[in-house]
């Protein structure tokens, strides 16, 4: 009786034990780092966020924009785009499927319709070389673009669901309009609902507040992000991707005047990480391989998931 009891005893311990072995095991499986490769890419730079698990991400200086799934971990090219045109960052609008691009050194924006795989709009917002436009972010009210080389921001104006043909230029002022380095502002996010806005200012290693109505800048205290680029934000947090191989989650304090770090990310197979996007409680993070070169060299390009 009582040796029947004690076997008993331990198969059901030997159970739990079993149980809680694999209940410990399943988040960190869930949280392994995963890499998607973008086949045939030349180079990379920009990656969106879109319907449930995919996203878009682009051919830096070919301009072609690949189409890839989390859950698969699978990429193929979605639009071979005319010579001449370059992704940079890129933002998705999920109510009309249509993926706005910032063209880099063009000049130009470029927004595409993922669905056709035809483009919508094209916008010339400076001559070749003179604009390096950079990053974007879509509000309500239209899409936002950064320029690298120029103290000012570029506006396309949405109408009753409908893209304008014309933009608008905003002059900055503030510590945002320092033209003074190489690469000056770069990614950008709109929050409040796109009543302010959140740059990065590459060559400062800074994050600046941008007012959309009068261009006025203001510095996010407390914070240093050497050779930052795109930026991600949800709910006060703000994720700051550093051409360093991390990045660094920002706690914003309510009047966003100041910031805390919460966690530095990084990565063995981070290789220069350029943007990111994030997905619940993971980022998908391109690797620009600048280290390899400008244009880069590498022999593939990919993204890499890791948790947020």
């Amino acid at each position: 009786m009582y040796r029947t009891l004690i076997r008993r005893t331990l198969v059901v311990l030997a159970a739990l034990t079993l149980v809680a072995t694999l209940t410990l095991a399943e988040p960190a499986a869930a949280h392994s780092t995963r890499v998607i490769v973008l086949p045939g890419a030349s180079s990379a730079e920009g990656i969106a966020p879109g319907h449930g698990t995919t996203f878009y991400a682009g051919d830096l200086f070919r301009g072609d924009i690949f189409r890839g799934d989390l859950e698969r971990g699978t990429a193929k090219r979605l639009i071979d785009v005319p010579d001449g045109r370059a992704a940079v960052g890129m933002a998705f609008d999920r109510e009309r499927d249509l993926l706005f691009v910032a063209g880099g050194f063009t000049g130009q924006a470029y927004v595409y319709d993922t669905r056709t795989r035809k483009t919508v709009a094209t916008y010339r917002f400076a001559p070749p070389n003179k604009g390096l436009i950079n990053d974007v972010t879509l509000t309500r009210r239209g899409a936002w673009f950064t320029d690298s080389y120029q103290a000012q921001l570029y506006f396309i104006p949405f109408h009753d669901r409908q893209l304008s043909t014309s933009f608008r230029v905003l002059r900055l002022s503030g510590p945002a309009a320092d033209t003074s380095g190489r690469f000056n502002l770069n990614g950008i996010r709109a929050v409040r609902g796109g009543k302010l806005l959140v740059v990065a200012h590459s060559a400062q290693g800074r994050l600046r507040t941008v007012n959309p109505d009068t261009g006025a800048s203001a510095p996010i205290a407390g914070i240093s992000v050497p050779q930052v680029d795109g930026l991600e934000y949800r709910h006060g947090r703000l994720w700051a991707v550093q051409n360093t191989n991390r990045v660094t989650r920002i706690k914003l304090s309510d009047d966003l005047k100041s910031g805390t770090v919460q966690k530095v990310i990084t990565n063995k197979l981070f290789q220069v990480p350029a943007t990111a996007a994030l997905f619940d409680d993971r980022l998908a993070v391109v690797n620009a391989k600048f280290d390899t070169g400008l244009p880069p060299t590498a022999d593939h390009y990919e993204v890499v998931i890791v948790q947020a």
